[in-house]
């Protein structure tokens, strides 16, 4: 993800775009950048990640706003509101010291909440260590596509999907023990305290990292990380109503924390197949209805084919091709809320061949009372 820290220069939206705009720039970009159209376009699949993690964060209202707040150190507390806040905290007492320190002169301040909760894993990392203690599972991404009808009515379809799971030899501990010892340098807590003067410190345990048990060699079938790599078999269920470009959530089915941490989210991202017949435009739904002269002059009831079985249409004596027949309530139903769009027969009329068509279409020629191009001038 090298091409901008800016998740918004990401998605080519300003900082105050809306909900929708930002929705609109995601699918314009996706469709453009979907590896299904670009295949084996190794910087398509990545700038495709780019715009996905992008839309993964301002999409979220929560997430936006730490992310506005604290930019990209938002990710390093985990967009967690509760270390946001400390953040505040400790940048209020810098702000309010005149020399720029902490500003709690004869005080009791322990800074272990703030610099070893919230930045104590970017300094580890900094310095070239490996996270200690357990980790959250990465969220994952990946596409279903899926037919106009089960757009429609809602379906549950099977995913195949390959992401780290927690290793069954060692639970997701990561360590080769099955009755480890509880750390002697911390006592379970994984956490050490000093004191200096009136300030108290404290950070990871150096002799556990964190996990709070004596260290011990590492399983032999995931080498310490506690996941795995898998192939799983997942049940999605698709909600009536959703759009082309629509995200499904799979809580807890991304990838498996790293030792003992909460696995992430599966996001599947919906691609709905064109239809041969009906073509949606928002909630409705829009299908050419061919006629024959005699149904379109006389008038006559239809029996339409839609999604939710047969349904009649009574077509008024005189419908002229090109007009439009509406049914309402026959559309996709509304994703967020009751009811449905409405369903829309567009006419055409078709017009018989043959020595007696011609003869009697030149009968009927004498029915118009005037010239039907009368109207056309320039």
């Amino acid at each position: 993800m090298a091409e901008s820290n800016d998740l918004y220069a990401r998605l080519g939206v300003s900082r105050t775009a809306s909900a929708e705009e930002i929705k609109k720039a995601y699918r314009r970009l996706a469709r453009k950048y979907h590896p299904d159209v670009n295949p084996g376009d190794k910087e398509a699949e990545e700038k495709f990640k780019e715009i996905s993690f992008a839309f993964d964060i301002l999409s979220d209202p929560k997430k936006r706003a730490l992310y506005d707040e604290m930019g990209m150190d938002a990710a390093k507390i985990g967009w967690d509101p509760e270390k946001a806040e400390a953040w505040r905290q400790w940048r209020r007492g810098r702000e309010a010291s005149p020399g720029g320190g902490v500003g709690f002169e004869g005080f009791h301040v322990d800074f272990g909440d703030i610099f070893g909760d919230i930045f104590g894993e970017i300094f580890r990392q900094a310095r070239g260590h490996a996270p200690a203690g357990p980790q959250p599972g990465a969220d994952l991404r990946t596409t279903l596509e899926i037919d106009l009808a089960d757009a429609v009515r809602g379906a549950t379809r099977v995913l195949e999907v390959e992401r780290p799971s927690t290793c069954p030899r060692c639970a997701g501990t990561g360590r080769d023990d099955p009755q480890p010892r509880t750390c002697s340098a911390c006592g379970g807590a994984g956490r050490v305290r000093t004191t200096q003067g009136n300030v108290s410190f404290s950070g990871t345990c150096p002799v556990c990292r964190g996990t709070g048990v004596e260290p011990g060699p590492a399983c032999t079938r995931c080498g310490g990380s506690g996941v795995v790599p898998a192939t799983s078999r997942l049940e999605v269920r698709i909600p009536a109503g959703i759009d082309d470009g629509g995200v499904v959530r799979l809580a807890g089915q991304g990838a498996a924390g790293r030792q003992g941490g909460p696995p992430g989210d599966l996001y599947v991202e919906v691609r709905v197949r064109p239809h041969p017949v009906y073509r949606r435009e928002g909630d409705d739904l829009h299908v050419r209805l061919p006629l024959t002269v005699e149904e379109a002059i006389a008038g006559a009831t239809i029996q339409l084919p839609t999604f939710d079985g047969t349904v009649e249409l009574k077509v008024p004596p005189g419908t002229q091709s090109g007009s439009r027949l509406r049914l309402r309530g026959q559309g996709v139903p509304h994703l967020r809320g009751a009811g449905r769009g409405d369903l829309y027969a567009e006419v055409r009329v078709q017009v018989p061949t043959g020595k007696e068509a011609e003869r009697l279409a030149r009968e009927m020629g004498k029915l118009y009372p005037e010239d039907v191009r009368s109207g056309l001038r320039v």
